[in-house]
């Protein structure tokens, strides 16, 4: 395997860019190739059995196509669903967000009362549990919440705005009553809607991302097995969509900034 091949960063759609924002950042030397399975999102709502197809799917591609040397599952569900087989099954490393986001909530909450937010799929896994089970050694159960109808929001581009406020403060509502200190955004997308959600919990409950744990977790590794880029160089970005890519180009510009000005189509054959 050689130093220069690229990351490959997955997600359902837009939310796994916070986490690709955050590798870049780190390791700017790097290249990266995304892919967004805007044709099949949202994953939240699917059977896990089918979000894990996708899954292996999205990470024959990028291991086949486009030779990746390690990959990042920066999807909350497909991480629930597919990581710990993927693990045993692809023949490069791979990262996924779960454990990295759920040790920087395990890191910064002074009272142990976590809470953690996520989709209908990566919810009714119990993933969190288990991951908070074995990285606090049973010391902390979280609070766990599906919040379906954020991901769409993040999907039409939507931040802010009354009916993001209401839907807020309707889901989110447990959580206010738990008086909990941390809370865990345990979606890819949900960052983009941190604004919304930190205005319904209130200033005092601090909200954690795994995307910038993740990007440790993926320098640590790389280095670890010695195939972190040469520094000199500055890295090559490749942005893929298996939906409509000049809509993929648009809103993921708003999100992530100017280098997504366009985007590679990748079409799934009619039987997948």
């Amino acid at each position: 395997m050689s130093n220069e091949k690229p990351i490959g960063i997955f997600d359902s759609g837009f939310g796994g860019l916070t986490v690709a924002r955050a590798v870049m950042d780190l390791l700017p030397s790097e290249d990266v190739v995304y892919f967004g399975d805007t044709a099949r999102y949202p994953y939240g709502p699917k059977p896990l059995d089918e979000v894990r197809e996708f899954a292996f799917q999205i990470a024959e591609y990028l291991i086949d196509e486009h030779e990746v040397k390690l990959l990042v599952v920066a999807c909350n569900t497909a991480a629930a669903a597919a990581l710990d087989e993927l693990s045993t099954e692809v023949p490069v490393p791979i990262i996924g967000v779960i454990a990295p986001g759920t040790q920087a909530a395990i890191d910064v909450s002074e009272i142990g009362r976590i809470a953690v937010i996520g989709t209908v799929g990566t919810i009714n896994s119990g993933a969190y549990e288990r991951a908070f089970s074995d990285l606090s050694k049973g010391e902390i159960q979280p609070l766990t919440l599906a919040c379906p109808g954020f991901v769409e929001f993040v999907e039409k581009g939507e931040s802010s705005g009354e009916q993001l406020q209401v839907l807020a403060e309707r889901l989110l509502a447990p959580i206010v009553s738990a008086n909990v200190d941390t809370l865990l955004l345990g979606c890819t997308h949900y960052p983009y809607l941190a604004r919304a959600i930190g205005q319904v919990v209130g200033s005092d409950v601090v909200l954690v991302s795994s995307a910038d744990e993740t990007a440790f977790e993926v320098s640590r590794q790389l280095n670890e097995i010695d195939l972190l880029a040469e520094k000199e160089k500055e890295g090559k970005r490749v942005f893929i969509s298996s939906g409509d890519v000049s809509w993929f180009a648009e809103v993921g510009q708003r999100l992530f900034g100017p280098e997504l000005a366009s985007a590679q189509a990748h079409e799934w054959n009619p039987s997948t």
